[in-house]
């Protein structure tokens, strides 16, 4: 690997660890001409996932919208960042797990709503507004009265 200061071919690796789960590494590198260290990350390349729109339109799969979309409806409440890209991680984990290359992103947000009902009510129904596109008070209503009905 080349060094990004001086471009060097030579480099050591000094320190190895595993991170996000053991999915990826972690590695502290050493040039061998001007001895300054970085940081590099190892990771398994997944096959490429694809998200199908509402309107047909397919585009990548990009965790971090829904880690935007979650932090979004968990503002101002008792859900940390973590929990966030922890609900984000297990998703992309399970939506590669179904070695489906096309997912549909009704399936995505629904996947959210299970997640953040079962974390965070308020954060559940400020998504599920956004998500499900609630166009009055009674829809709001509504999706209360059925979470206060499973208690």
């Amino acid at each position: 690997m080349k060094c990004p200061y001086c471009n060097h071919e030579d480099t050591k690796v000094v320190d190895s660890r595993p991170v996000e789960d053991g999915l990826a590494t972690r590695r502290r590198r050493e040039c061998e001409k001007c001895h300054k260290r970085f940081t590099t990350f190892e990771k398994i390349e997944n096959s490429l996932l694809v998200v199908v729109k509402k309107d047909g339109k397919r585009e990548s799969f990009d965790k971090n919208k829904i880690v935007n979309g979650i932090m979004k409806a968990c503002q101002k409440t008792k859900v940390t960042y973590e929990d966030v890209v922890r609900i984000a991680d297990n998703i992309e984990r399970g939506l590669k797990n179904t070695l489906e290359k096309e997912i549909n992103s009704k399936m995505i947000g629904g996947l959210i709503m299970d997640e953040l009902k079962k974390l965070d009510k308020v954060a559940y129904v400020r998504f599920a507004s956004v998500y499900q596109n609630f166009q009055d008070v009674d829809t709001f209503i509504e999706e209360i009265s059925k979470l206060q009905d499973e208690k």
